[in-house]
């Protein structure tokens, strides 16, 4: 007597189909299109949804919004990035993530960061106890944590994409943006003598005008003072720094910003100097 096979639960037929159509980050919408051409009856779909993920077959990312996990063998886990990138739309990878990326650091970032121009509320925003310490608000997704920084959308600017796999593709910053970054942020890499060793370390792999011109384009007198006095200090010629050498402005940058405001100034680039410590007399 023939052994027959077993019957597959509406739940695979479902996240074969899903999977069959490149559907590896799937919404509800998705799950109804599956559905339909699977004839499952729509009014059971979010209980079938449900049990796959009572199931370890998908694991919600938030509401409404799922990733397939262990279907097949060839079915290999979905990259932490495109999840980052479904998470919170528009987004584009960013900071210290991009910066591993792109070879700038050899430092293994243990979150994934992400640069959007959305407003985002994570699971632990919503937990009363949570908004009254100091703990930073991320989301925690089977074993990664992901964050995201809030930006203006007149600063979502220096993106390009990568590929993934054949499934995914995805936003990041780029080197040069991502370098940029270093400079607005700098406690988040570590303080400004950090970002002055990414910069030094960068300059053979970077294109020097496209980094000059980001920083016009954001447009913030300080970080535009501060990266140029740097690029000229680590050798970059007057001609390829005249750009934030003529950057206007009528005040004094610490080159430190988390520093008290002493130190000898530099006229020329209007920085004050205040890493050097002044002896007292």
């Amino acid at each position: 007597m023939e052994s027959q096979k077993p019957v597959e639960s509406q739940g695979m037929r479902l996240l074969r189909e899903l999977f069959l159509r490149g559907k590896r980050i799937f919404n509800m919408q998705d799950v109804a299109a599956a559905a339909l051409l699977e004839h499952i009856p729509h009014n059971q779909l979010r209980k079938i949804v449900s049990n796959l993920a009572k199931h370890g077959r998908v694991l919600r990312l938030r509401r409404g919004l799922y990733v397939s996990i262990g279907l097949l063998p060839e079915h290999t886990n979905t990259h932490p990035f495109a999840i980052s990138a479904y998470l919170i739309q528009p987004s584009a990878i960013s900071h210290w993530t991009a910066l591993q990326h792109h070879g700038l650091t050899e430092q293994i970032p243990r979150i994934i960061t992400a640069s959007t121009t959305n407003k985002v509320v994570t699971p632990s925003m919503r937990e009363k106890q949570s908004q009254r310490s100091n703990m930073k608000h991320l989301w925690e997704i089977d074993g990664t944590r992901y964050e995201y920084v809030n930006i203006q959308q007149k600063h979502f600017f220096g993106i390009e994409k990568i590929w993934l796999d054949e499934h995914f593709q995805v936003q990041i910053t780029d080197k040069e943006r991502t370098l940029l970054d270093v400079f607005i942020y700098p406690k988040m890499f570590g303080g400004i003598g950090e970002a002055f060793g990414i910069l030094e370390n960068s300059l053979a792999t970077i294109n020097i005008e496209k980094l000059v011109d980001y920083a016009i384009q954001y447009d913030k007198k300080s970080i535009a003072k501060r990266l140029g006095w740097a690029l000229e200090y680590f050798g970059v010629s007057t001609k390829q720094t005249e750009p934030l050498l003529n950057f206007p402005i009528h005040y004094y940058c610490r080159l430190d910003p988390s520093l008290p405001a002493t130190g000898p100034c530099d006229k020329r680039w209007m920085i004050q100097n205040n890493l050097i410590k002044v002896k007292n007399k």
